[in-house]
């Protein structure tokens, strides 16, 4: 069963354009606040936040993949509820849970993170998906 109301090129420009929030959110996140807490809880005994063009490289491919979740999610959301601001809250919040939620859980699970520092960023990465939902609801009005 084919759907014509998803539009593949529209997908891809609003997904790359949402994604340059995403990235800058993702590192600056990162930078500033999770890796700080890693280098404290890990006392130096491995290196974090290293910045190879391997790591680099993964970044960039766990940001767009983030982005292409985000944005799908927003997109079902948007065609059940319409583009407003249940939508957003929706794709925000349940990206936020399916991904980062399930990334820290794993992490404190495996004993590679701290309870703390989850309780710090989660609530973080839940505000830079909303805005990256209000980005893409805003696209999603504009280009057609």
């Amino acid at each position: 069963m084919e759907n014509k109301d998803f539009n593949t090129k529209q997908f891809i420009i609003i997904t790359l354009i949402t994604s340059i929030w995403i990235n800058i959110a993702e590192i600056f996140r990162a930078m500033v606040i999770a890796f700080p807490r890693m280098k404290a809880f890990f006392a130096d005994r491995i290196e974090i936040g290293q910045m190879e063009l391997s790591n680099v490289l993964i970044w960039g491919l766990w940001d767009t993949l983030l982005t292409i979740v985000l944005v799908y999610i927003f997109w079902t959301t948007a065609k059940a509820f319409g583009n407003n601001f249940k939508s957003i809250f929706i794709s925000g919040t349940m990206t936020t849970i399916a991904t980062l939620g399930i990334f820290w859980i794993a992490n404190v699970n495996t004993g590679l993170g701290d309870w703390s520092t989850a309780f710090v960023v989660l609530p973080i990465a839940w505000i830079e998906m909303i805005i990256g939902a209000w980005i893409a609801s805003k696209l999603y009005k504009r280009i057609s």
